[in-house]
């Protein structure tokens, strides 16, 4: 991905945390990479998402997963031009390693959400698939930190009358 797109989504995604959720806003994420099938974001370690042990706080660490599992549903929703709510029906955690560096959201379920997202639309029903997400710490080492999946929940919104 080349930087000035890089600066696009990252400022795209700043902006929609601060306007609609400013969780988002506040740990300051940042585009690495987004495709079809792969979306990865990072979050920098500072000193207001650090815990007392000087490792990320695991409520920023779920947040980055929120953003990772979420963006590709986001984008597919956005690119067919159709309304569509989007929200998380679960969510578990995985926590291996003590992120002490700034961490990179990785998830690569672009396929699967692409027919969830078109399930969504042409049954106007409420689907359901479990998405994956991988922490990491690349500038430490290449061992994941935590493990995430989320159950993303997504149906068609209905016309008002």
């Amino acid at each position: 991905m080349k930087t000035l797109e890089k600066m696009k989504h990252s400022f795209l995604l700043q902006a929609f945390g601060f306007a609609k959720i400013p969780m988002i806003f506040f740990v300051s994420p940042r585009m690495v990479d987004v495709t079809d099938n792969r979306c990865e974001i990072k979050i920098p370690l500072l000193r207001r998402n650090k815990n007392h042990l000087g490792s990320m706080y695991f409520g920023v660490l779920c947040t980055g997963a929120d953003i990772a599992g979420g963006l590709l549903a986001m984008n597919l929703i956005r690119e067919q031009g159709n309304s569509v709510n989007l929200v998380f029906k679960d969510f578990k955690a995985e926590f291996l390693k003590r992120p002490t560096a700034d961490v990179h959201f990785v998830s690569e379920d672009g396929e699967k959400v692409r027919k969830l997202v078109t399930s969504a639309i042409q049954t106007g029903e409420r689907v359901n698939e479990t998405v994956l997400i991988t922490a990491y710490c690349p500038s430490l080492d290449a061992e994941p930190v935590a493990k995430f999946e989320l159950t993303l929940s997504l149906k068609k919104k209905s016309k008002k009358s």
